[in-house]
């Protein structure tokens, strides 16, 4: 009972985007299984990573943008539904999403673009490279394991209290695997790595909320 009570006041166009990302994934795994199957799991296969840093990927193909608005879009509804649990005045509407996703889609997209154009300022592309590729592929993973849990979360006893912590779990997880995969670059540019992951990633997140909250 409590699992329907989720889906039943007027949040069933949550279903509909459930359908979308379904579809996305659909499409993925036919333009290459193995490829979606890497990203899937590449937060506990640092070898797939290394392959994909070491090819000449194009990271604005068909898969890779249909990667992007997946995790985008997962995204989306992570925020939206904790900013409707933390935030009472928060409508839980699919407009309220469309707001939350174009936030999303354009953080992720300008964070994106201005790693990439310092990589290139600095003369440093080669050298973050594996970094880089780690921080994509394992917001990646990630965002298929929020969409597990998301689903439980609607369909299950599952409350809001642990999927909060499994969110938090998730990315830290991202952090940990982030920091051990890359320790030689991070320690060796302690201050510059922190000062990265205080202004591009967890300012932004904190503004974001705030416009919200």
């Amino acid at each position: 009972m409590q699992a329907l009570d989720k889906i039943s006041l007027g949040t069933n166009w949550i279903l509909l985007v459930l359908v979308f990302l379904f579809v996305i994934i659909a499409i993925l795994k036919i333009i290459d299984a193995e490829k979606l199957k890497g990203y899937v799991f590449a937060l506990f296969n640092k070898g797939f990573i290394e392959s994909e840093a070491e090819e000449d990927i194009l990271f604005f193909s068909s898969f890779y943008n249909l990667l992007f608005v997946f995790s985008a879009t997962v995204l989306a509804l992570t925020v939206s539904l904790l900013a409707s649990e933390i935030n009472v005045a928060f409508s839980l509407t699919f407009s309220s999403f469309l707001s939350v996703l174009k936030l999303v889609f354009s953080y992720l997209i300008v964070k994106r673009f201005l790693e990439l154009a310092f990589a290139r300022l600095l003369l440093i592309k080669k050298q973050v490279r594996f970094f880089l590729v780690c921080k994509l592929s394992y917001l990646y993973s990630i965002s298929f394991f929020l969409l597990v849990f998301y689903i439980l979360f609607l369909f299950s006893p599952l409350n809001y209290f642990y999927f909060t912590v499994i969110i938090l779990g998730l990315f830290t997880l991202r952090y940990l695997f982030l920091l051990t995969n890359n320790k030689k670059l991070v320690f060796s540019e302690l201050f510059y790595f922190i000062l990265y992951i205080c202004a591009f990633e967890i300012a932004p997140l904190l503004t974001l909320f705030k416009l919200m909250i």
